[in-house]
């Protein structure tokens, strides 16, 4: 018995061995060849005294020119901050094939700024900024959602960004 009970535990090892090496596998090959990576904080916005969040990010470059802006043949970069419960720009249009820079923080709460059918996918703190870089190869009309809960018109909060 004490034999067949030390070949279920090697199989079991081996199984759990195997698993733990396919998951490393998938891990490298999503941020290696996919660039899937974790979007990272640029920096933070701090208010001066007797100033409001919202007045030290609207003074704040880039916050103070909100939108696209082309910086290169196929270069975009893409301005937004978040408030309850909207994104501002509610609408941006990109031309195929641009590869887009978002910067974007929130002057309120925590909210979400996720880009459907996209990799992009960040977390807007209050005052932080945060950066992602994504290539639009197909046309189409993108749906921008908040996915973290702000408040009570939360299902309410979204943006477009379309690409002709």
């Amino acid at each position: 018995m004490n034999h067949e009970a030390e070949r279920y535990e090697r199989l079991f090892l081996i199984i759990s061995g195997l698993f733990l090496v396919g998951f490393l596998i998938v891990l490298a090959y999503t941020s290696i060849h996919m660039g899937v990576m974790l979007p990272g904080k640029v920096g933070v916005i701090e208010a001066k005294a007797g100033e409001s969040l919202a007045a030290a990010v609207f003074r704040t470059p880039p916050f103070d020119h909100l939108g696209v802006k082309k910086i290169g043949p196929d270069d975009y970069e893409a301005v937004y901050f978040a408030q309850a419960w909207a994104f501002f720009p509610r609408e941006i249009d990109l031309p195929v094939g641009a590869r887009v820079k978002f910067i974007a923080t929130s002057v309120d709460v925590t909210h979400g700024f996720f880009i459907a059918g996209t990799r992009v996918n960040m977390m807007l703190l209050p005052g932080q900024i945060s950066e992602e870089t994504y290539t639009f190869r197909k046309a189409g009309k993108y749906l921008l959602l908040c996915h973290e809960y702000c408040g009570l018109l939360h299902q309410t909060m979204h943006a477009w960004v379309i690409v002709k």
